[in-house]
């Protein structure tokens, strides 16, 4: 009895640390403006016009485009580092050839770059390149952001996966890329779905990089909020910005909430017993 009630005291201590910035987040989104830093902790004096304003394009800002831009930046980048990761990680963790160690340790090493080091040497190259404000200077540094977490999530279940599933298809005659294709990929689609979910996350709230790399027309969310303008240079906007957060945290809320048994089971089960 005693360890469910510490269980459950636990979880609600969990929920409170994580729900509680999201929770006065939107409680700040609903309130009138000018009661913006009340601090009644239950919403006072509601009223939608701040989502009105986080919308508005009369002040410079486009919100709905920017949306537009994550989603295209989002997509194409949870794309290519799941179509790329799942072949690295499968050569990895299934093959053997010469310098595996060398590459498993590019992908390691790739992944412990502060991203505010890569600013200054992405920005010259691709000043040279002519590429600032276009898509990929913003899709380029996100996969590689995105790439080393696929693989090695992909490489911890792909070892983990019976080899006499596969032995078992090329004993039938399948080539090892049809063994791959018909028999491991669909066991590892709850492992491609939970990094093709946490890669997408990434990129949606990737902000240092896209502050420096986009323009107005390719901005995603992240800079759009930052860059909200108020109705005068000595009035911030706060409600406004609460607002713009909230429309963006609601669709990731939801999506995990509707895929979190996907979501479990690819980062718990590793494999399938034999």
């Amino acid at each position: 009895m005693m360890q469910a009630v510490r269980n459950y005291c636990g979880v609600v201590v969990i929920l409170v640390w994580g729900l509680a910035p999201f929770y006065w987040m939107v409680v700040t989104a609903l309130r009138d403006k000018d009661h913006t830093f009340d601090t009644t902790p239950w919403p006072t004096h509601v009223t939608l016009e701040n989502f009105g304003d986080a919308l508005a394009t009369d002040k410079g800002n486009d919100f709905l485009g920017a949306i537009g831009n994550s989603l295209l930046v989002g997509a194409v980048t949870t794309f290519l580092a799941v179509l790329v990761g799942v072949f690295t990680a499968y050569a990895i963790a299934r093959l053997d050839f010469r310098a595996k160690g060398i590459v498993t340790g590019i992908v390691l090493a790739a992944s412990m770059f502060p991203g505010i080091a890569l600013v200054t040497p992405l920005f010259q190259l691709f000043g040279d390149l002519g590429w600032i404000g276009t898509y990929r200077a913003l899709i380029i540094p996100n996969i590689s952001f995105a790439l080393p977490l696929t693989i090695y999530t992909l490489v911890s279940f792909f070892r983990q996966l019976p080899w006499e599933l596969e032995e078992a298809a090329r004993v039938d005659g399948a080539t090892r890329g049809q063994a791959f294709r018909l028999v491991l990929l669909p066991l590892a689609a709850p492992a491609l779905f939970t990094t093709a979910i946490l890669a997408f996350i990434a990129t949606w709230n990737e902000f240092m990089l896209a502050k420096q790399l986009s323009s107005n027309a390719t901005e995603p969310v992240t800079v759009a909020i930052a860059r909200f303008s108020g109705p005068s240079a000595f009035e911030y906007p706060y409600a406004a910005i609460m607002a713009a957060g909230t429309l963006v945290t609601i669709p990731l809320v939801i999506m995990v909430l509707v895929f979190q048994r996907r979501i479990v089971a690819g980062l718990t089960a590793g494999g399938v017993k034999a």
